[in-house]
């Protein structure tokens, strides 16, 4: 089954989905008409729409990509799934569970996909890292370590707002805590906290460890004030898998070493885009079910409000 996508906006995100070649994209939308002509033409998108409302009215539009800011996330969602379209939201859906909760219910009243646009989750990489943990490649798993990172900024970027919910730990921290939660399988117990805020409000630095069941321990680092710092590290009693860069999926490489010796695997190049929309696809299609649908968008965001209240309350808390 071939959909019909629509764009919920221009943002930059939206080119590595139109590059990767994995989808039609027939449609874009912008509060401004003339941007969003401007925007079509650019990217040979056949139609264009001067509001969000219109692009939801718009019969020759199966399923929607929405690339807007964090606070907008849940609202768009929740009223494309009620104009009859599929919904990939590009993550993180929400730091707050209840809404999560909430835009899911919508999904599953009316019969459509909604997804969480996680996209380095696709890509072979961690399929392979979690192989090899099953496998005893590193003895038990003891530890997971992950950090992301940039430099601040500009004052009026979206990621600066605290009113779009902009914040180091909504942009790239939620990368982190995907990865400690993919690798060790489970959703934390405990979670400990503590943010450096900037901007107007928000956390432009962010540490954190994570106790899972099984007292598999997790530190992340984020943030919009360090410099440029991509990793996850998978640490166990007798080795470790070093994966460089895994966000992003431009390098992909897994090191594992052990008993002083570094074994580097090759997991094969993909694009991570191009395989998040052939799972929503084949989920449209009623082949399977999306790789990322309710249950591990509640474990992010229950997941994320727990360190932002653990950060504020200076103590740890439970998801």
């Amino acid at each position: 089954m071939s959909l019909r996508w629509g764009l919920l906006s221009t943002a930059r995100i939206n080119d590595k989905l139109l590059d990767s070649g994995g989808a039609e994209f027939v449609a874009v939308a912008s509060r401004d008409a003339g941007r969003a002509a401007e925007y079509a033409r650019a990217k040979g998108i056949a139609r264009a729409h001067g509001s969000y409302e219109d692009l939801l009215a718009d019969p020759e539009v199966d399923a929607i990509y929405n690339s807007l800011p964090n606070s907008l996330h849940v609202p768009w969602s929740i009223r494309a799934l009620e104009a009859g379209k599929h919904v990939l939201c590009e993550k993180p859906m929400s730091r707050h569970p209840a809404d999560v909760e909430r835009a899911f219910d919508v999904a599953e009243r009316e019969g459509l996909v909604l997804a969480e646009a996680f996209m380095w989750r696709h890509h072979p990489q961690l399929a392979q890292a979690r192989e090899l943990i099953a496998g005893g490649a590193i003895g038990s798993l003891l530890l997971l370590r992950a950090v992301f990172s940039y430099p601040t900024p500009a004052a009026d970027n979206v990621r600066m707002q605290r009113e779009l919910e902009g914040g180091g730990l909504m942009d790239v921290g939620c990368y982190c805590i995907s990865g400690c939660r993919a690798l060790a399988g489970a959703e934390p117990e405990r979670v400990y906290g503590e943010q450096v805020l900037g901007g107007d409000g928000i956390d432009v630095g962010f540490a954190a460890t994570l106790r899972f069941p099984g007292d598999i321990l997790a530190t992340l680092d984020c943030g919009m004030s360090f410099a440029e710092r991509d990793e996850l590290e998978a640490i166990g009693s007798e080795g470790s898998l070093f994966l460089d860069d895994p966000w992003h999926g431009r390098r992909a490489m897994i090191e594992h070493r052990r008993g002083g010796e570094v074994e580097r695997i090759d997991p094969g190049a993909a694009n991570s885009y191009a395989l998040e929309l052939a799972d929503f696809e084949a989920a449209v299609a009623g082949e399977r079910a999306p790789l990322l649908g309710r249950d591990d968008a509640l474990g992010q965001a229950r997941t994320i409000a727990a360190l932002y209240r653990s950060a504020a309350e200076a103590a740890p808390v439970a998801p």
